[in-house]
């Protein structure tokens, strides 16, 4: 069957040619824009991703060289931060140098070298331990005497030979310490400016004695002085046991001393002497008490002490609020070592140590209790050692070779346990989250991102509790009642708004508004509630008027009744505020000497909460300021845009306005009212500058409405400057990015689901 002809479009109903195509170009532009922003995201989601996914890695540990040293019994090993002139050294204190790139350099072949360390043909060594941080060899001798060895690295370079690495010894002059003529068992130092401390166990007729003497040297014009004794003290009489092992802080003020009990005193050096300041036992919850090693890791805050069953714990000093004195508390417990650790090294560049025996090693790391790198070597190590750039580890085997490893860990501090878990921090009580990112570099980081994403949500809570009741009834007023030749002037003034910078409203926040605010906290509410109680009020009492009286007034200008006395109310309820917080928040000033109405004195002493100038509250208006526009013009639109046939239809069959607008008109437009809401969510989560300038920046932890906060946003301005690129602070940086990557992502695809529910839900026509 043919089909009848198609009837010719009439010509005024015909498209031309040029606008098809227009139309066409247009649609397809749109469409490559709309892929675009989606590639675009898609592609700052991997960019941020990849910036952050090294944070996450474990150590890499590679095998590099072996090298055959002097036949030669050596006890320690250490090596220069260029990993070129290692030393060992020898039971009698003979200290070696091997040179590992004379191969390839054009200069004088050293190869294996000593340097003489001039002790006296009459000291006779009894010990040697070394301090694998300061490079300092500790020598005691067996009729008493003591000294300091001193390893020095300089680099210096020739003239067309490259670098080379010049090794140099320091010796302090030889003292004696506690008894004359008997042997000295262990001996520790520590040097901390002009403070100097030595101590040793010394084996006396048959028992042990434990002695301290504290070192001076006098300071010249042009140089300093000799090193000669001070103040010389005889500890034994504060023994509880036989001493196995004695530590000294590098500050100098204080000696830890472990008995073969497995108890640990802590004795402190006052003016008048060493006192007992604490005593604990690290593992009296175990089977086996005793102490077979006990160590500092870098800043001589925390020691890790081991048994003979290879248990692990760490000891960390804290400020104890009872007394008031640092004393020592049990944070980390490490997974056991099947054998007992036979050397340790702790890292120069942060809380990293290495333990092992045998041919087991574990790289460690302190304040996360995190195993970087554990395996089994393919040797028996006698000694291990962190290079001081945390980039290699060298070990010495029990056939004298040195073994050459690298190690890449850029970020050990990182991860999920340090970004999102409660940590046991030196100085601290307890189990906190924190953030301090930057410090000298024993100083232990903190970079928990907990802080950070409470005070992210708290100052939005703050910004949209005071931004989306005044926005959302300032567009269902203006939509709904307000005389349209009123409307053309109010709402592109609430556009206008949008458009101040926010750097502008956190400089008036910080320098007007704050002070405002938190000196009249009580004048501020019962202002701001007598202002809306008021217009609430005459609201309901214009209502109830006769109608000849109400239609006196044009429909959309009602707000001139209601608003001028609303403001007389909230003028009386700011005066009221006053009047209450010196009747009910009355306060002694130290400053003023006498009883004062402070509500600001009243939160501090009465409820025991912080108050700060710069805090929640103030961040609320500020940040509401800056949300109030985007809510309220999106919403007006939403509102307006609803057919005006529901409001003739509702109207007709009875309905007064307000009912209209709440029940016909608001419901059709809550998908709208939604996204209006989101997006000024979105604003408020995300704003930088008015929390940089608004809040004091501080990291705090709680929704008080009278403290500050740190955001992830106001982190990222405040910490990029000083962020090394790559580094572990940078990437966090950009892990704080990704949260709020994810977080508005997530939210916004939610809040798409929800919206086109609501579009469904409350659709009026199909």
């Amino acid at each position: 069957m043919q089909k009848p002809p198609l009837k010719a479009v009439p010509e005024r109903f015909q498209v031309a040619a040029r606008t098809l195509f227009f139309d066409k170009f247009m649609t397809g532009l749109i469409m490559i824009g709309g892929i675009s922003i989606i590639v675009a995201v898609f592609f700052i989601f991997v960019f941020i991703g990849a910036k952050t996914l090294p944070l996450f890695r474990s150590a890499d540990i590679e095998a590099k060289a072996v090298f055959a040293l002097p036949d030669e019994a050596f006890i320690f090993l250490g090596i220069d931060e260029w990993r070129e002139v290692p030393y060992f050294v020898s039971e009698n204190a003979d200290i070696y140098f091997v040179d590992l790139e004379m191969e390839s350099k054009d200069y004088e072949n050293r190869g294996t070298f000593r340097l003489p360390n001039n002790l006296p043909d009459d000291f006779v060594v009894s010990h040697i331990s070394l301090n694998t941080i300061t490079d300092e060899i500790r020598v005691g001798s067996e009729d008493g005497r003591f000294t300091i060895i001193d390893v020095n690295y300089r680099p210096t370079y020739p003239a067309d030979t490259g670098r080379i690495i010049e090794p140099s010894l320091s010796i302090l002059p030889i003292l004696n310490i506690g008894r004359e003529g008997h042997p000295i068992l262990e001996l520790r130092y520590g040097s901390r400016g002009n403070r100097r401390l030595a101590a040793a166990i010394q084996e006396v007729d048959g028992r042990t004695e434990l002695h301290a003497v504290t070192l001076a040297q006098r300071r010249g014009l042009f140089a300093a002085g000799e090193l000669t004794e001070d103040r010389r003290f005889d500890l034994t009489e504060l023994m509880r046991d036989t001493p196995t092992q004695i530590l000294i802080s590098y500050e100098a003020d204080s000696i830890l001393v472990a008995y073969e009990s497995g108890e640990v005193d802590y004795l402190f050096l006052t003016s008048t002497g060493f006192s007992l300041r604490q005593s604990f036992t690290p593992f009296e919850d175990s089977v086996e008490p005793g102490i077979v090693s006990m160590d500092f890791v870098l800043g001589d805050v925390s020691i890790v002490v081991t048994n003979s069953k290879g248990e692990m714990r760490v000891w960390s000093v804290y400020l104890d609020p009872d007394t008031s004195t640092r004393v020592f508390g049990h944070t980390k417990t490490f997974p056991a070592l099947e054998t007992p650790a036979s050397y340790f090294s702790a890292s120069r560049r942060n809380k990293a140590f290495l333990k092992g025996s045998e041919n087991f090693a574990s790289l460690r790391f302190m304040t996360t209790e995190d195993i970087r790198w554990e395996g089994t070597l393919p040797f028996n190590a006698v000694k291990g050692f962190i290079t001081p750039r945390y980039d290699g580890m060298i070990f010495l085997d029990d056939s004298n070779h040195l073994h050459f490893w690298d190690l890449d860990d850029e970020h050990p501090i990182a991860g999920w346990t340090s970004y999102f878990r409660r940590i046991a921090y030196e100085g601290r009580q307890g189990e906190i989250y924190d953030w301090q990112s930057s410090g000298p570099v024993e100083f232990e980081r903190k970079l928990s991102l907990v802080p950070l994403i409470i005070g992210t949500m708290k100052g939005t809570f703050y910004a949209m509790l005071v931004a989306v009741p005044i926005a959302l009834l300032s567009a269902i007023y203006v939509s709904q009642f307000l005389r349209p030749s009123l409307k053309r002037v109010v709402k592109p003034t609430m556009e206008i708004m949008a458009s101040l910078p926010s750097v502008v409203l956190g400089f008036f926040a910080a320098l007007w508004l704050s002070p405002l605010i938190s000196n009249a906290v009580p004048s501020v509410v019962l202002g701001i509630t007598g202002l809306f109680a008021g217009a609430l009020i005459i609201g309901i009492g214009w209502g109830r008027l006769p109608n000849h009286i109400r239609l006196r007034i044009p429909n959309g200008t009602e707000f001139i009744v209601v608003a001028i006395p609303a403001f007389v109310v909230g003028v009386m309820g700011w005066n009221l505020g006053v009047r209450i917080e010196d009747w009910l928040f009355l306060q002694y000033d130290a400053d003023l000497e006498r009883e004062v109405g402070s509500f600001r004195l009243w939160v501090v002493n009465t409820l025991g909460m912080d108050f700060e100038t710069r805090n929640a509250f103030v961040v609320g208006f500020a940040m509401g300021f800056a949300v109030i526009p985007i809510i309220f013009t999106i919403s007006e639109d939403a509102l307006s845009n609803v057919p005006k046939s529901f409001q003739s239809g509702s109207l007709a069959l009875g309905a007064s306005r307000w009912q209209t607008a709440i029940r016909v008109i608001l419901p059709t437009a809550a998908a709208g009212i939604f996204s209006a809401l989101m997006i000024g969510f979105g604003r408020a989560i995300g704003e930088t500058m008015i929390m940089v300038m608004a809040t004091g920046n501080a990291v705090v932890q709680d929704f008080n409405p009278f403290t500050g906060m740190r955001t992830l946003s106001a982190n990222i301005a405040v910490e990029l400057s000083e962020a090394e690129k790559d580094g572990t602070l940078y990437r966090t940086l950009f892990l704080c990015a990704m949260i709020l990557f994810l977080f508005t992502f997530t939210l916004n695809t939610i809040a798409e689901v929800l919206r086109q529910w609501l579009r469904k839900r409350f659709r009026a026509v199909e």
